[in-house]
């Protein structure tokens, strides 16, 4: 989940510490998105190097208690705060939706990783007709980017933002308004999932922040109007105030830099004025997806056996509906058509986008490839699509597709059609969500 928590694989004795190192970093405030990535990766999974296995928790078995109660005595702006550890008082909480005992230190404490809260946009293009803001003098505003690297895409009405993952490693959350309408892009690296989320709730905007905890490895996110705490995959008030409350999810796309600007010249680009000296471009996770496992400590129970728990899916559907379908047959198909919860969905895979999650920089990453979800409808007419080259073509019409959803060529051209929320994540976070997700590999 952070700077802070995971860096590259180096030589030393890995031994599993407690949720006591979380509890330290919390009270120390540790600010992982400040820190270098030497300074803040020492973490990798819920594991550190050290010489030996002795540990401050085995010196001082009440230190880990102490330590809790400490923050939990704190005083905060809000009464009847859920931030942790005061999330584990079941008196206060008897309501929460989840087992407050499952949600655990990730280490960095409360905002530790901050979230962007005013972000700042470019367009994407100096020559593109909307994009009159633009730097004069400038032949490319974005030239930090290379078109290989991972970026979020979110639409709204006319207007399209976009994310570049390299940023979003090191603050996972960015309060943002679209057309209007309040919303959070969030991303959670452990996972490898970007949500989008409208950050209303009966009438009332919030601003989310990163609580420092996990539920079933993913981000827990906690809204500074109340100090509720809400999970990631789903947008849903676990505990706290709005316990019960839910986000409206909308359909987010992560693409390569270069298929991004190429479909979406009129859009606004997150920049890197953010407050934060981070080394943005460099990645906190170098190796951590070619670590097997699933991070030890932060998933309880075993991990479905159908698939390896690092293996790359894209999830859609929830409940009794959900669909897992496997990056690997995904990628070898390059188009898939699925029925999920009784409607039609079509798959689109390309090559091009690397891993945030694998180089020492994000653009070093391997090639895990760009994936979009889509309803096959145009006019209540459904369509099937093949891949054709690099061109996805519907059969009916011969008009030609872009990743985007968007028709290039043919006699459909400039239609759109309607995305479908998915998330590309690794199996052993999707599975642990979604224990009832078919498969199809």
């Amino acid at each position: 989940m952070t700077a802070g928590r995971f860096s590259p694989v180096r030589s030393g004795k890995v031994v599993r510490v407690g949720i006591l190192v979380g509890a330290a970093m919390l009270l120390a405030g540790t600010q992982g998105c400040s820190a270098s990535s030497e300074q803040g990766a020492e973490l990798v999974a819920s594991e550190v190097a050290v010489a030996d296995e002795s540990s401050i928790e085995a010196e001082y078995p009440d230190a880990q208690r102490r330590a809790l109660d400490v923050m939990a005595r704190a005083p905060r702006p809000v009464e009847n705060s859920a931030v942790p550890p005061r999330h584990l008082d079941r008196e206060r909480f008897p309501d929460a939706l989840v087992d407050p005992n499952m949600i655990v230190s990730g280490g960095p404490g409360l905002d530790g990783i901050p979230s962007i809260d005013g972000p700042s946009f470019e367009p994407v293009s100096t020559d593109s007709t909307d994009s009159t803001d633009s730097p004069e003098g400038t032949d490319d505003p974005h030239d930090w980017l290379e078109d290989n690297e991972p970026v979020a895409v979110l639409s709204l009405g006319a207007e399209t933002h976009i994310y570049p993952l390299q940023i979003l490693i090191w603050h996972e959350i960015v309060n943002d308004e679209i057309d209007g309408r309040p919303v959070a892009l969030t991303y959670c690296p452990l996972c490898n999932s970007v949500v989008a989320v409208e950050r209303v709730v009966d009438g009332r905007t919030l601003d989310f922040g990163t609580s420092g905890a996990l539920y079933k490895s993913a981000l827990v996110m906690y809204d500074r109007q109340t100090e509720s705490l809400w999970t990631h995959f789903d947008g849903r008030a676990v505990v706290g105030t709005l316990t019960g409350a839910e986000l409206t999810v909308l359909p987010a796309a992560t693409m390569s830099w270069a298929d991004a600007k190429a479909a979406y010249p009129g859009a606004l680009v997150l920049t890197r004025d953010t407050g934060v000296n981070a080394p943005y471009g460099e990645s906190p996770y170098a190796n951590y997806e070619s670590i097997e496992r699933a991070p030890a400590g932060f998933i309880t129970g075993v991990v479905d056996p159908r698939l390896p728990p690092k293996s790359r899916v894209v999830g859609i559907g929830s409940g009794q509906d959900a669909l897992a379908v496997s990056l690997t047959g995904l990628s070898d198909a390059g188009v898939l058509a699925a029925r999920v919860g009784g409607a039609e969905v079509v798959l689109f895979w390309r090559a091009g986008q690397s891993s945030a999650l694998d180089g020492e920089r994000v653009a070093d990453g391997r090639d895990v490839g760009s994936t979009a979800a889509f309803v096959p409808l145009i006019d209540g007419q459904q369509l099937d699509f093949e891949l054709r080259g690099e061109n996805f073509v519907d059969t009916l019409t011969e008009s030609v597709w872009s990743l985007s959803g968007r028709a290039t060529g043919g006699p459909l051209v400039g239609r759109e059609l309607e995305p479908v929320v998915h998330l590309d994540t690794f199996w052993f976070a999707w599975s642990a969500y979604h224990p009832a997700t078919e498969v199809v590999d």
